[in-house]
């Protein structure tokens, strides 16, 4: 009879989830070797340039949580939080979960410290919020650019649509949860119901507990009534959150000058801003497949040549999408190694 043996269990998911991550790279091989050619062809302290660039957006990063930890009375440390952040990236790709696989990077090691599990799921949620507002501005600056130039159509237009919509979603129970725990509770739980309905005839039971959502709720509710209180200490994660963009938008242009390919401020707004749309609203995790046929197109009609457009985005998704992917395949493994030592 099979008797649950934790270790064993936590064994197997790291196993499942590097396996997952290796069957993935050699899936995308093509592109890989497509990227590598591109990126030998560009201006090599450039493209240093732009890896360093790519590791102080991983630091950011573990800054943007530290500042949200600290906001929730808990302590780690930045290297800590800035090695599961990019697990987190990691996992989310490998194992997509609609954002679960990597929150659970973090609840796990909550879990392990006896920190509050609600607090660090307000974490999560704050992140991603910030990010959101902070990509939005981004966005509002990039579809004005687009609308100058006659390039806006109804795609982009849905696009940031679904965007505003989940910003105000999150935004929204955030604010149910700072004003009651109730209505936080009937919240989740008529999502709980609602994933239940969807996901009932393909497994034949109910995926979520719709009692669990109300007692997580009164677990937040507490943590989230402070925050009205807490407004001023949330210029640091804001301010943060837009570091994060500027520092992915450098790297878009630290691109262009590697390639000797002419730009304006208009140009590095836009590409970025649709490309970053489209990895976000993309069915497919990070938007791998969507974006390599985005962003070329979004290049090109802000006045980009087409075939340098097509190195702009290999040499652009390498930097940003695989240098970030295999560095939280290397920080998965450093975690979990941490965790057994410990």
């Amino acid at each position: 009879m099979f008797v649950y043996n934790p270790p064993t269990m936590r064994k197997f998911i790291l196993i499942l989830i590097l396996f997952l991550g290796a069957a993935f790279v050699f899936l995308s091989f093509g592109e890989l070797e497509s990227i590598l050619k591109t990126l030998q062809h560009g201006n090599l302290w450039f493209i240093l340039l732009a890896l360093l660039i790519q590791f102080a957006w991983f630091l950011v990063t573990g800054l943007t949580y530290q500042s949200l930890y600290h906001l929730l009375g808990m302590q780690d440390g930045l290297r800590k939080l800035s090695l599961m952040s990019v697990a987190a990236n990691f996992v989310n790709v490998v194992a997509p979960s609609a954002g679960m696989g990597g929150m659970a990077v973090f609840i796990s090691n909550a879990a392990r410290h006896r920190q509050s599990v609600g607090k660090v799921t307000i974490v999560s949620m704050l992140y991603l919020f910030l990010d959101y507002v902070a990509f939005l501005f981004v966005l509002t600056l990039g579809l004005i650019v687009l609308f100058r130039r006659n390039d806006l159509d109804p795609t982009e237009i849905a696009a940031s649509a679904i965007i505003f919509a989940i910003a105000i979603a999150l935004g929204f129970l955030l604010y149910l949860g700072s004003r009651s725990a109730e209505a936080l509770g009937n919240a989740l739980a008529w999502m709980a119901r609602f994933m239940n309905r969807v996901a009932k005839p393909f497994i034949h039971r109910n995926y979520l507990n719709e009692a669990r959502a109300y007692e997580f709720a009164h677990e937040m509710a507490s943590d989230l009534k402070s925050l009205p209180e807490k407004r001023h200490s949330l210029i640091v994660p804001f301010v943060y959150a837009f570091a994060n963009k500027a520092l992915l938008m450098l790297i878009l242009l630290t691109t262009f000058m590697a390639f000797q390919v002419p730009f304006s401020a208009g140009t590095i707004i836009g590409g970025f801003a649709i490309s970053y749309l489209f990895l976000i609203v993309s069915p497919t995790p990070a938007g791998i497949g969507i974006v390599e046929g985005v962003m070329p197109l979004a290049l090109s009609s802000l006045r980009v040549p087409w075939s340098e457009a097509v190195i702009i985005t290999l040499a652009y998704r390498g930097l940003t999408f695989w240098v970030p992917l295999g560095m939280g395949a290397i920080a998965f493994r450093m975690l979990n190694r941490e965790k057994k030592n410990g």
